[in-house]
């Protein structure tokens, strides 16, 4: 039995992978900033702890003792005000702190969670070898400079250490919507006025957190593992699920990239006003219009015995679960 902590634990994968950690016997540790906000962890068997990724001093605190860390807090989301300061610097500086206390607490292995964002995607078939160079998206950027991080510091400090690669996350146990099950949520409340022709690889949050504790006993230091679907989603897809489910909806029309441009600018100058997240940016449009995002994920399947349920079944459970959600508010 590990001594475990889980930065990150109210957020959504976070979450799982405490469910999924004392599963197997571990003694865990949640790490969140909100320690208040533990509705979730009643009924839990583990302990609440402090984490900040910008504390050392809390940081170090929080892994006394502890043997396996599972690095999962990030901010995640795509606009800010100022997306350098409030995306880009926290995520690495953050990296920077949460290692550095690692090391310090001689941690016996770490699982550091990064994104497909790291990995990129251009509708081929991209594998761990493969590193995004595109960086007009903050989150993008942050994800592939905390990552490079880490394995500078992993390096410096001689951890073991393996990353994790999800790519969109999607399913139960969300203390909150992240964007992607926000974006989820627009469609079933039939919210969703346009089509973006946006292809995410959706895969559902409980693989992901088996993935990630697997890493721990089956990964090899030093190595990336991509914990995606091989296949991405059209919005047909995504409607075919919902409408499986017994929700009535309706597809929106599909517009021109250079409307949908534009409406991403016009959503970008009403925050700047408003101070309210853009539902829409430009660098998206970039990064997403009638792209497929597709992954090989042959080296998760092998080493870690990674076999996550279709984007099909990840869809179709996610809108039975926000069903329930909706009927428990």
């Amino acid at each position: 039995m590990n001594v475990c902590l889980v930065t990150g634990a109210n957020g959504h994968l976070g979450g799982n992978v405490v469910r999924a950690l004392i599963a197997q016997g571990e003694t865990v540790r949640a790490g969140m900033r909100d320690i208040q906000n533990v509705d979730n962890f009643f009924r839990l068997n583990c302990q609440v702890v402090y984490t900040e990724m910008q504390d050392i001093d809390a940081m170090r605190k929080a892994l006394e003792g502890v043997d396996i860390l599972y690095h999962v807090a990030a901010v995640f989301k795509h606009w800010a005000k100022d997306p350098i300061t409030e995306i880009v610097q926290p995520n690495v500086k953050g990296t920077e702190i949460v290692l550095k206390a690692a090391a310090e607490a001689n941690v016996k292995k770490v699982v550091y969670v990064s994104s497909v964002a790291a990995v990129g995607h251009d509708g081929n078939y991209l594998d761990e070898n493969s590193w995004n160079t595109l960086s007009n998206n903050a989150y993008y950027n942050s994800k592939i400079k905390s990552e490079q991080k880490a394995w500078e510091l992993a390096k410096k400090y001689n951890l073991w250490m393996v990353s994790v690669l999800p790519s969109a996350m999607i399913g139960p146990h969300a203390n909150r919507l992240t964007d992607t099950m926000q974006f989820i949520e627009t469609i079933r409340t039939n919210k969703l006025l346009i089509d973006p022709h946006f292809f995410f690889n959706f895969v559902d949050v409980r693989d992901v957190a088996k993935g990630v504790v697997a890493a721990t006993t089956k990964g090899s230091s030093g190595s990336r593992y991509i914990l995606a679907n091989n296949n991405s989603s059209s919005l047909t897809e995504i409607y075919n699920a919902a409408q499986s489910t017994g929700i009535n909806l309706k597809a929106p029309a599909r517009l021109p990239k250079w409307v949908i441009y534009f409406i991403a600018l016009c959503a970008e100058l009403a925050a700047k006003v408003t101070g309210k997240p853009a539902e829409l940016i430009r660098s998206q449009v970039a990064l997403f219009y009638g792209i497929r995002q597709e992954y090989e994920i042959t080296k998760a399947r092998n080493e870690l015995g990674y076999e996550p349920r279709s984007p099909s079944e990840a869809l179709r459970d996610v809108f039975e679960y926000l069903n329930g959600r909706e009927s428990k508010l």
